[in-house]
């Protein structure tokens, strides 16, 4: 049971290391508003997470009896994104001083933020699903709930192991090269279109049906 929390831990944080949404945001997080704020949305996104892991290790079934549901959350991650994407860099351009970034400028809690962000992320699923057919193919994965529980387990200290280097890591980073608010809603603009482009992509080639 260690070595399969251990695996679903890898998978996971590995996961979680190219920059994306999520880890970008909780950087803006941290930098903004202080590394307490940044874990509660961290844990907002694990939940989520092991969530979603969970219905792909159970519930195939489902997933497949409404996969008109997750094609049109697909969809509607595409339009959210861009619109995300164009705001930012529009707030941006029209910023004079030391502003918050466009998804922290509200009183949301922080974790209802990251549980809402990663919620809209359907893409957690495909991902998952591949990787739990490999394991169970490849009988590192047994196929009963204790080992489930565990990978589950396991997974979610990934997602917040993964986040905490862009936590404290990217803080570090970005406070050694004094970056400014307006440099950080622009890169956050830049990963906002590019994820978009790249659910279309998926929306469009690779549907999850």
């Amino acid at each position: 049971m260690i070595y399969i929390l251990l695996l679903g831990l890898l998978v996971s944080f590995l996961g979680q290391l190219p920059l994306g949404n999520m880890s970008f945001t909780s950087t803006q997080i941290c930098i903004q508003e202080g590394a307490k704020k940044a874990w509660q949305f961290a844990f907002g996104v694990a939940i989520v997470e092991m969530v979603y892991l969970r219905v792909a290790l159970t519930g195939m079934d489902w997933i497949v009896k409404h996969r008109t549901w997750f094609l049109v959350l697909g969809w509607i991650t595409v339009a959210m994104f861009l619109v995300l994407g164009v705001l930012a860099f529009h707030s941006a351009n029209k910023q004079k001083g030391e502003k918050k970034a466009l998804l922290l400028n509200n009183k949301l809690n922080r974790f209802v933020l990251g549980l809402l962000m990663s919620a809209l992320n359907p893409v957690q699923i495909p991902f998952w699903f591949l990787w739990t057919s490999t394991f169970i193919q490849t009988h590192a994965l047994p196929v009963e709930m204790k080992a489930f529980d565990f990978f589950t387990v396991g997974a979610g200290g990934g997602t917040l192991a993964g986040l905490a280097v862009y936590i404290h890591g990217g803080n570090f980073l970005v406070s050694k090269m004094n970056t400014s608010n307006k440099t950080l809603n622009k890169i956050m603009g830049v990963i906002f279109i590019i994820t978009a482009l790249i659910q279309l992509w998926r929306m469009i080639y690779q549907p999850f049906i």
